[in-house]
């Protein structure tokens, strides 16, 4: 497995849990805010390059995140958890789909598993809360997974 890989999934996991014990993703705009950071990204690196077109293109692929992760804030965070895998499943496919020089060799495989991790934590954090409702848990210990 490539290195850029491997820090993805760690970072992303790492985030993750820190948000969720320090209570910073005790919002539910956190997951739909790290979205769109992740989609902006792409529209730095165009930036870069000084490219209008590629800046524009970019800005679409971003916009469209973007609508995703305010969907999904406003009606269901698993919108939220597929859209960062989706973005996720993008970033895979950029090279192939956007001519943006300003993108870092390393930065599609990185992007890919840090998003799919986030995805997928979110996802169990999700599972997780809804189970814990069923259940008779501790509040304090709810509390620590709150989102």
């Amino acid at each position: 497995m490539s290195a850029p890989l491997v820090i993805g999934v760690v970072l992303s996991t790492i985030v993750a849990i820190f948000a969720s014990r320090t209570g910073l993703d005790r919002d539910r705009a956190f997951y739909p805010t790290l979205l769109i950071v992740v989609a902006l990204y792409y529209v730095l690196f165009a930036a870069m390059t000084g490219s209008p077109r590629t800046v524009l293109i970019e800005s679409l692929a971003m916009a469209g995140f973007a609508t995703v992760a305010v969907r999904g804030f406003k009606s269901s965070e698993w919108i939220v958890a597929a859209g960062l895998v989706g973005h996720g499943v993008f970033d895979g496919f950029h090279p192939y789909l956007v001519d943006n020089p300003g993108v870092p060799v390393w930065w599609p495989a990185f992007c890919a598993a840090y998003d799919i991790g986030a995805g997928g934590v979110l996802a169990w954090f999700i599972r997780r809360r809804a189970r814990w409702d069923d259940e008779d848990v501790d509040p304090a210990l709810r509390r620590s997974f709150s989102w």
